[in-house]
């Protein structure tokens, strides 16, 4: 047995344990094992997923272990980079507001804004079917069947796959009776993030989300990032747009279009603290 010491910090109620390097270390048990312990709401801390800080990168400033809450990896968390930037900022691992971050989706370049948000070059969206992955031949406006219904569904990656469902109906409703179906569809070979989302206007949606290996979630960055692009691809939204999640609002802002993909995608929002605390392993 073993005590380690932990952070809680959440991205619009879309929430985190966060380890140094060395707790983890001390607790002697697999990222797998740690998140499926840590992030249980009934028996451990509870959280969406598990945060290890990784200091030991050679050609970024920092890096990151982030798992599911089921011990799945994730390639990306747009509300976990920015609960992890603060994170690192505040403890003095970066002396900088603006620097590099390792991870499984590529390096992500994230910024400490001085309204206390941050914001994050979250990268170029992925579009080819192969690389999202996604087995169809257009990742735009492809049918996707389940149980009683079928849907029309574009398909995005943001180092991690997203399948975003455009809608007039309950978008809670929506995510709730037929997440878990998409999220494990035949399409999706790595599984994925669903998005239901309602277009308010030019520069404002909603959404609900379905994320891989967690479930409902108040909020999801990424999911934030790949509908904002579903939505321009369809011609339905600006270049900035405002998304209204459970959890609060993101800011997301991309300046690509079905002419010119070849663009990154910005996400601003909150990070904050929850509470410190320790536990026995």
């Amino acid at each position: 047995m073993a005590i380690i010491n932990f952070t809680k910090m959440q991205g619009l109620g879309n929430d985190f344990v966060v380890l140094d390097y060395e707790e983890y270390i001390k607790s002697e048990k697999t990222p797998e094992e740690l998140a499926v312990k840590l992030c249980d709401r009934h028996f451990g801390i509870g959280a969406d997923g598990l945060i290890i800080i990784n200091p030991n990168t050679k050609e970024t400033d920092i890096g990151w272990i982030f798992y599911n809450a089921d011990g799945s990896i994730a390639q990306m968390c747009g509300n976990g980079i920015r609960c992890f930037s603060k994170y690192v900022y505040d403890k003095g691992y970066v002396n900088k507001k603006e620097f590099s971050v390792e991870t499984k989706a590529g390096t992500i370049i994230p910024k400490l804004l001085e309204d206390g948000r941050v914001r994050v070059n979250m990268s170029k969206p992925i579009l080819e079917p192969k690389k999202i992955p996604v087995n169809v031949e257009n990742n735009l406006n492809f049918e996707v069947k389940v149980s009683d219904r079928t849907f029309m569904a574009n398909a995005v990656s943001m180092g991690n796959p997203h399948c975003v469902i455009i809608t007039d109906e309950n978008t809670k409703e929506l995510a709730l009776k037929y997440g878990r179906e998409i999220e494990t569809h035949k399409l999706f070979p790595e599984k994925t993030n669903v998005e239901f989302i309602k277009i308010l206007s030019r520069d404002e949606i909603n959404l609900d989300v379905w994320e891989r290996g967690c479930a409902i979630t108040l909020a999801c960055g990424t999911g934030a990032c790949a509908s904002v692009t579903s939505a321009i691809l369809n011609g339905l939204c600006d270049n900035k747009v405002k998304v209204n999640l459970p959890g609060g609002q993101l800011v997301i802002e991309w300046d690509g279009s079905k002419e010119d993909v070849n663009h990154n995608i910005y996400m601003s929002g909150p990070a904050n603290y929850s509470f410190k605390g320790s536990i026995d392993i």
